[in-house]
This record gives C-alpha cells, sequence and structure tokens, in this order.
C-alpha cells in the first residue's frame, strides 16, 4: 500500500484546521492524538462527552488520577481553567450546537458525506455513544481514518455498507493520504501527502473532482 502520513502528521494537518479558541470534541482512538499534539498558544477547548471542559492531552506519572478520564476510559490530563459536569449538561453543550468541530474516526465515509462508525453487523458492541449526537450537533465534523482497511478495501465508498451514524454530515476526510471533502456524489481533493497521486486512493475517477488548491499542485 501506499506510504502517506503518520497519525501524527494527520493529526496536526486536522490541527492546522481548527481555528484559535475553538471549543472541539474528539473521538475515540486516533482523534485523541490531538489532544496530545495541540500547541497551548493555540487555546482550543477540549470537550469530552462524559462531562469535562479542558482536556489536555496525557498526565505524567506523578499527575495521573484514575478518575480523570476521556469518552474512551483513557487517563487524561487538564488545562487550567478545566470544568466538570454531569453528562446530561455535556450532551445539552452538543445538542444546543455549542460544540465548534468535531474529529470522529470512522469505519466507512461515502460521497454524500454519510458516516459509518460505530457498529459492524454481528459483532460485538459496547454501545453508540456520543458519535449520532456528535454528527448532527456539532457545526463542523471532521473524519480522521487510515485509507484502506486491514484486507485492503478503501474506506471512501460510493455508499457505505455498514450501518450509518449519520447522513450527509462529514464535512472533511483526513486519512493518511489526503483531505478529501465529500460532497453531492464526489470526494473533492483538498490536498494529498506527499508522495501520493490520485491512482494511490482506490476511488474511481468518476467519484474525485478537484478543488482550486489541490489543481494547482497537479
Amino acid at each position: 500500500m501506499p506510504r502517506g502520513w503518520t497519525k501524527e502528521q494527520m493529526a496536526d494537518e486536522i490541527i492546522g484546521m481548527i481555528d484559535q479558541g475553538a471549543c472541539v470534541n474528539l473521538g475515540i482512538g486516533m482523534p485523541t492524538l490531538i489532544a496530545e499534539r495541540m500547541p497551548p498558544d493555540k487555546q482550543v477547548m477540549i470537550h469530552s462527552e462524559n462531562g469535562v471542559l479542558g482536556v489536555s492531552g496525557r498526565p505524567t506519572k506523578e499527575t495521573v488520577s484514575p478518575t480523570l478520564i476521556n469518552a474512551g476510559k483513557e487517563t487524561i490530563a487538564v488545562a487550567p481553567g478545566a470544568s466538570f459536569f454531569d453528562s446530561a449538561l455535556s450532551f445539552g453543550m452538543i445538542r444546543g450546537g455549542h460544540i465548534d468541530v468535531c474529529v470522529l474516526g470512522g469505519m466507512e465515509v461515502d460521497a454524500q458525506g454519510n458516516l459509518a462508525n460505530w457498529m459492524v453487523p454481528g459483532k460485538k458492541i459496547t454501545g453508540m455513544g456520543g458519535a449520532m449526537d456528535l454528527v448532527n450537533g456539532a457545526k463542523r465534523i471532521i473524519v480522521m481514518l487510515t485509507h484502506f482497511a486491514k484486507d485492503g478495501q478503501c474506506k471512501l465508498l460510493p455508499q457505505c455498507q455498514l450501518p450509518l451514524t449519520g447522513v450527509q454530515v462529514v464535512d472533511t476526510v483526513v486519512t493518511d493520504l489526503g483531505i478529501f471533502s465529500p460532497r453531492a456524489g464526489r470526494f473533492y481533493v483538498e490536498k494529498l501527502a506527499p508522495g501520493i497521486s490520485r491512482s494511490d486512493l482506490g476511488i474511481a475517477d468518476d467519484l474525485l473532482a478537484s478543488t482550486a488548491a489541490e489543481a494547482a499542485h497537479v
């Protein structure tokens, strides 16, 4: 498979998309890297739906606490001024449109902007979590995922095959091969990772479209 960005480089690309002072929710898995790599001077407030506003990466051995966790039950550090609240208030923030950006992992994204990220039929799941609220409540949805599954299948599809988390909710997709905007049945190529060409993407040509920025580098 083609080599593109590392997970850390993917996180840095997403950090560059987030405005100063934004309120950001990070999904389980790869998106948590964003908290670890967020520059302190960006002053972004990271929200976790289990009731924390002010997540600040990973704790040290000296500061780790079993009671300070994110929604994935991973231990976290918190920034000065962080606040804690119950799930009712946390989901009120989400459903009330107070989250500027949500970065989620994904299993599939299709060219209509649909997202599947919560279950595979026949496999055990622990619950849907907050993703279905987040994709409808946050102002911007960014999906962070590897471009290909372990079996070599591209995760960017004409139509999702797995049960949907949300319909036409995805604004931007960041994979290890590039950055894409799914809309109106096509994936608009915003940026490709160094050394990656369209032929590496595993996406049919009629599903790809150029943005002005991408066309300038072709």
